[in-house]
């Protein structure tokens, strides 16, 4: 072939190759087979092997992995890559607004731009005449460090930008509002500098931990890291068989468009964004405050992992005008979704018997916000994890939400570890904590049980205590009728006994149809006890009628104990330190909890203390759908206050089903079948 059509056929070739990874990279969609593409890029290799002189900086051939470097360079930033501060709630999203408002000539902000906020590593690229020519890290914003090779071999990183008709992703609105920005005449700037994450999408670092399982290696721990990892590797081959993405989110040169018009025209010249980027006026900042709650519940449908959503003012003129404080700018604030780890301080460890006899150690914590809850203890599960953690009471930990539900500790952080910690004697905590009892680990077990005790035992010991006179005083429940349901099977937990029917339980032996129907009667009477006979029939360990009516008149509802700390359990005259140890390893065991919201969902309510004046005593309520005058906590949280029990299943002990919007079918069509009255958000807020 000769020189001049082996031109011709490269730039053609380059350009569907290009085409091709566009499409593939950046829009998530296929114009050809890969095989297709792989044939393309043979051929473009031969030719530009046959004719070396044609190979341009921008080819799809020099995305390959060049030589190991013996170390990286350092680069300054022209501009400084900034870093965001950080807020966790509407009030300090309202405050940043009125500090910048007064800063503002005029006091007015026009509108807010918002895009997710990525958890990947902070890189810079820089193109000259089009032509990707550099890429540097964050590094302490003033410094990064040149890793080019590495980032080069990133797919869906154009090495040559222009603008482009064809992009789908232009805005015909920005063209109309600023043709200047998109006449083919001017071109592509001479300078040009990008900015935006490098990341693994979670699709792709599950392929890559299931390919380290199959070779029998250690899984990676996160994708923000293996990218940060991946990058600031010396061997350029090691990024190049990872599947990185950069996603762009600042367009520093020119810096005269919007923030909003910066991410069109990043589209334009074929950068990838996240495209959860959107712009709301300042006037209308309820619409911000809804997205925000939005994308916290979707967020994790997201193909890429984030932990918040940046906020900023659009117009960059004001944004620019306003400076810069420390590290962070004015004109921007990065909103913070409810942490996933946090750390805390070991409070105490307490031993909870659960149901079967098992003897689960539980850490207490002071009180730390994870994942939107608060969490104040976590299972240890048993002695040899204790020993693994080498956990000590006084321990700063780490904790996390496993599946986003149980709190569970992750690592024990010994550098912050006190003076004088020692280590935690099970053995010796068992005998301290439970000294009439005797304990016994069964070979090839890890957990110590209450020695001489079968869990059916237990259970029916449980029911006996529960349906006594001290405690719900349920009629027909004596020795021998507890032993009659607890051995047919009929009740394996005190929550089964709110599900027992009267056509079953007269097939039994000692039974007919009328102590069947009697028994059946007596146990539904129970569904609404006094809050200290409730406390009562739990069986917390040290805990009798008078302790029960102390905590029932100061905690007021069961919430209202499960919540309560060491601190607040110790300001009640007749409670000691092995009582709290005891009520706090209680509601900390997730069996207890467990049973607690079923007996709740069977409409088990028991009564606030003192709630003569309440007018929504003895009813029960359930919320299903969006309230549009507040949220559903607060909802709940204003029934309560009211008398009223908020459960999570309709019963037909349930006195109204609120409806808003996009409500549960299945609960709707629950409350039909029952007959249960159904109410709108309007009704519940002349109720409340």
């Amino acid at each position: 072939m000769k020189k001049s059509d082996a031109e011709k056929r490269i730039i053609k070739l380059r350009e569907l190759i290009n085409d091709y990874r566009y499409h593939y990279h950046v829009l998530d969609e296929s114009i050809m087979s890969e095989a297709a593409a792989d044939s393309l890029k043979h051929e473009l290799s031969k030719l530009e092997d046959e004719f070396p002189e044609l190979i341009t900086p921008d080819s799809p051939t020099q995305r390959v992995a060049g030589k190991p470097l013996d170390k990286f360079t350092k680069v300054k930033h022209e501009k400084r890559m900034i870093s965001l501060a950080d807020v966790f709630s509407r009030e300090e999203i309202e405050d940043w607004i009125s500090r910048n408002e007064k800063l503002i000539l005029g006091g007015k902000i026009e509108e807010f731009f918002t895009d997710i906020k990525m958890d990947g590593l902070a890189c810079s690229l820089k193109y000259r005449d089009g032509i990707f020519y550099q890429a540097v890290t964050r590094g302490d914003g003033l410094v990064g460090e040149d890793v080019t090779l590495n980032v080069k071999t990133i797919q869906n990183i154009p090495l040559k930008i222009s603008i482009s008709e064809e992009h789908p992703s232009s805005s015909d609105t920005l063209k109309a509002v600023r043709p200047s920005l998109w006449s083919s005449e001017e071109g592509v700037p001479s300078e040009i500098e990008v900015r935006g994450e490098i990341v693994l999408f979670k699709k792709d670092f599950e392929r890559l931990n299931e390919e380290q399982r199959k070779r029998g290696e250690a899984e990676f721990a996160n994708p923000r890291n293996l990218a940060a990892g991946s990058i600031r590797q010396l061997d350029p081959k090691i990024a190049a068989s990872r599947p990185l993405k950069f996603i762009a989110y600042d367009l520093v040169t020119p810096d005269s468009l919007t923030w909003h018009e910066a991410y069109d025209k990043l589209r334009a010249f074929g950068f990838q964004t996240s495209n959860e980027d959107k712009v709301f006026r300042a006037s209308e900042k309820s619409e911000l405050f809804n997205y925000i709650d939005k994308l916290d519940e979707y967020r994790k449908g997201l193909p890429f992992n984030t932990d918040g959503m940046v906020i900023k003012i659009n117009d960059r003129k004001v944004y620019d005008d306003l400076g810069i404080v420390g590290k962070t700018p004015r004109g921007a604030v990065a909103f913070k979704f409810p942490a996933e780890e946090s750390t805390t301080k070991v409070r105490d460890i307490v031993i909870s018997i659960g149901r079967t006899g098992a003897a689960t150690p539980v850490a207490i914590f002071d009180p730390v916000s994870v994942a939107g809850t608060t969490v104040r203890h976590a299972s240890l599960h048993n002695a040899d994890e204790i020993a693994r953690l080498d956990i000590r009471i006084g321990d700063t930990v780490i904790i996390y939400k496993a599946g986003d539900i149980i709190p569970q500790v992750k690592e024990v952080l010994t550098s912050l570890r006190p003076e004088g910690a020692k280590s935690f004697d099970y053995v010796e905590a068992l005998k301290k904590q439970y000294p009439d009892l005797e304990f016994e680990r069964p070979s090839g077990e890890v957990v110590y049980r209450v020695k001489g005790e079968s869990s059916d035992f237990i259970l029916k010991r449980a029911i006996e205590y529960y349906a006594s006179k001290p405690a719900l005083n349920i009629e027909g429940l004596g020795e021998k009728n507890v032993e009659a349901l607890v051995s047919s099977g009929l009740v394996k937990s005190i929550a089964d006994l709110y599900r027992l029917n009267e056509e079953r339980v007269a097939k039994l032996e000692r039974f007919g149809e009328l102590s069947a129907h009697n028994l059946i009667s007596a146990i539904n009477q129970s569904r609404t006890p006094a809050l200290a006979k409730f406390i009562t029939a739990l069986g917390i360990r040290h805990v009798g009628a008078q302790t029960a009516t102390s905590l029932a008149r100061e905690f007021k509802t069961i919430d209202g104990l499960i919540n309560a700390t060491e601190d607040d359990l110790l300001k009640i005259t007749d409670i000691g330190d092995v009582v709290a140890e005891s009520i706090l390893a209680w509601f900390a065991d997730e069996d207890n909890l467990k049973l607690l919201d079923e007996l709740k969902g069977l409409g088990v309510s028991p009564l606030t203390e003192n709630t003569e004046d309440l007018p929504l005593v003895g009813k029960s309520y359930i919320i299903t759908g969006t309230l549009e005058s507040m949220g559903r906590e607060e909802a709940e949280d204003k029934l309560r206050a009211l008398g009223a029990t908020v459960t999570s299943s309709v019963t037909k002990n349930t006195t109204a089903l609120i409806v808003g919007e996009k409500p549960g079918k299945s609960k709707l069509e629950k409350a039909e079948k029952l007959g249960i009255k159904t109410i709108n958000e309007k009704e519940f807020l002349e109720i409340v």
